[in-house]
């Protein structure tokens, strides 16, 4: 376990919240730290080249966790703009984001996912088309989404899939179950 509480976002600004997000600002090229679970996710700035930066992430990240410091301070703020926003301004952050960057692609396996609701800061989603019914969903939502809503709006509470998976069909191939060729003897005759 990583981080126990909420979620928490991190800039290099406001690094001084977190001695794990402090300890990876201090490397080239890292533009923020997600804190969750079990999960540091890391966005690179645009001249990062991943296959430089993983060594030295790991390293610092595994450091980290062996000196058995929190990974957040306890009194750490959320991070963001200043103030929590509106559960209206969350939803506008929130829908934007599904626009630019989630929807189109996951739109290549035929799914998409909109905004439900924002209620104190809780987000309420549904995924429909090929991601209603999938077994991948819940990693779509998971680990892509999630992280991803977490970052341009740390201060989302809870997010809740209201989607009826159990209406959808799977969007992937199955192999129907094999037919039995009859032998001749086993034929009945015409």
């Amino acid at each position: 376990m990583v981080h126990t509480g909420r979620p928490r976002s991190f800039t290099a600004d406001d690094a001084d919240r977190s001695p794990l997000a402090a300890r990876l600002f201090v490397l080239d090229h890292v533009h923020t730290v997600l804190i969750t679970d079990r999960t540091v996710s890391i966005t690179k700035t645009p001249s990062g080249v991943w296959e430089h930066m993983v060594r030295p992430v790991a390293a610092a990240i595994r450091a980290h966790l062996a000196g058995r410091q929190p990974a957040v301070h306890d009194n750490a703020a959320l991070s963001g703009p200043a103030g929590r926003r509106s559960d209206d301004e969350i939803r506008t952050v929130i829908e934007e984001l599904l626009e630019r960057d989630v929807n189109p692609a996951i739109a290549s396996h035929g799914g998409s996912i909109s905004v439900v609701a924002v209620h104190n800061g809780d987000l309420s989603i549904a995924m429909s088309g090929g991601c209603q019914g999938c077994s991948s969903s819940s990693a779509t939502l998971r680990n892509g989404f999630e992280a991803k809503a977490r970052l341009v709006a740390p201060e989302i509470g809870d997010i809740i899939d209201t989607t009826d998976h159990s209406a959808g069909t799977s969007p992937f191939y199955s192999l129907a179950a094999p037919t039995r060729r009859l032998s001749p003897l086993e034929q009945s005759p015409t």
